[in-house]
């Protein structure tokens, strides 16, 4: 679980920052275990498509810690943002980046009403964190 150790060292970092400087860190910490759950679902459903279907083994292995790492750092921001913000930022943000993985990595095309979708996907997602009194911001 060494990922899970990185992810709980760089909390360490932002709390002793507060201490020491008497300020909190730029980023508040339920957005960075937000943003790295994120990260590790994306490379979870990269080695997803890699896998084979689960018949190949460092990229099955790769999938199932991904995951594992990917829901501890969801159920650490739910205890500040709520259930359903934080579930559409997190879904939102992994099909985007899922989808430009797919582009690029695994040469899968998106036509127009794809992009067009994927855009208003993204759309939402800035709309409820710039006017939703609802996200924490």
């Amino acid at each position: 679980m060494r990922l899970v150790e990185i992810f709980l060292h760089l909390e360490e970092i932002c709390a002793d920052s507060r201490r020491r400087l008497r300020y909190p860190c730029a980023m508040p910490a339920h957005y960075i275990h937000l943003i790295l759950a994120i990260v590790t679902e994306t490379i979870g459903t990269s080695a997803l498509q890699a896998s084979a279907q689960f018949t190949r083994l460092w990229p099955s292995v790769i999938v199932v810690v991904s995951y594992a790492a990917s829901f501890y750092l969801l159920a650490l921001a739910l205890k500040v943002m709520p259930v359903g913000i934080l579930y559409a930022i997190w879904s939102g943000l992994g099909i985007v980046l899922i989808a430009g993985i797919g582009y690029a990595v695994f040469g899968q095309k998106l036509d127009l009403p794809a992009v067009f979708g994927i855009s208003l996907i993204l759309l939402g997602i800035i709309v409820i964190h710039l006017f939703s009194n609802t996200s924490t911001h």
